[in-house]
């Protein structure tokens, strides 16, 4: 069945499959993944509104182009495949695909420090160069349990509302992006922060934080910002990285 997907799809696809597959792998390297649990997806090109998503009980290190799962808004499967999916996973990704025509690819994950940070009251602070550009573009939602209901889909996506960047309190981290690099890079910055802030708590020291009138400069231009991290740049390197240290993963 692997060697044969790359024919059965087109060229774009296959890219788009190339690319969710290293970031399942890259999440994997930096131990940002939860054994089978937590989803990056990905809009196939085109005019369906057709998903790729895990296949459901692969750890990420084993995701690969060809076995990903390619599912429409509701989560059926709509190419033949031995996989199944978790359809509740795919609950947050399917409100912002949805709602959000230019969030081609959403990543969420269950980080230690992403866990962590989000208990915390104040949430993300502007301790740190990294904080700013999350901060430049950022949204919370409340926990409502583990089941997503319709309803919560409403108010997820209404919290999210056009940000890159949300916290999902006592659950993780969420990034949504135009390209899965700039997606990857977004949860990277994200990360980051996470764990620059929680280290610097940890000291128990008095914390400095960057001035107002910086964080506003880069709020006010928000859009520019996010859209100048480089993703595009640092993809190629992160490709190069896997080649050496996950390969496969293009197959």
């Amino acid at each position: 069945m692997d060697s044969k997907v790359q024919e059965l799809v087109s060229e774009q696809e296959w890219q788009m499959r190339v690319n969710l597959a290293a970031c399942y792998r890259i999440v994997a390297h930096y131990g940002w993944d939860d054994l089978v649990f937590t989803h990056i997806s990905a809009r196939v090109p085109g005019p369906e509104h057709h998903f790729l998503i895990n296949p459901y009980g692969l750890m990420f290190d084993e995701v690969t182009a060809s076995n990903l799962v390619k599912v429409d808004l509701q989560g059926n499967i709509v190419m033949d495949s031995p996989y199944n999916i978790n359809p509740a996973g795919f609950t947050i990704h399917s409100a912002v695909h949805e709602a959000r025509e230019d969030a081609l690819c959403v990543m969420h994950l269950h980080t230690i420090a992403g866990v962590a940070l989000s208990t915390l009251e104040g949430g993300l602070q502007a301790y740190s160069q990294q904080s700013l550009f999350p901060l430049s573009s950022l949204a919370y939602h409340d926990y409502e349990g583990v089941a997503l209901n319709p309803d919560e889909k409403i108010r997820l996506v209404a919290d999210l509302a056009d940000k890159n960047f949300m916290i999902l309190r006592n659950h993780g981290l969420l990034t949504c992006g135009e390209t899965v690099a700039d997606t990857f890079l977004y949860m990277f910055l994200l990360q980051r922060s996470c764990e620059i802030q929680l280290q610097a708590q940890a000291t128990g020291q008095p914390l400095i934080k960057i001035p107002d009138p910086i964080l506003d400069g880069i709020q006010a231009q928000a859009k520019q910002v996010t859209r100048s991290v480089g993703g595009a740049l640092a993809w190629p390197g992160i490709l190069r990285k896997l080649d050496k240290v996950s390969p496969g993963y293009d197959q």
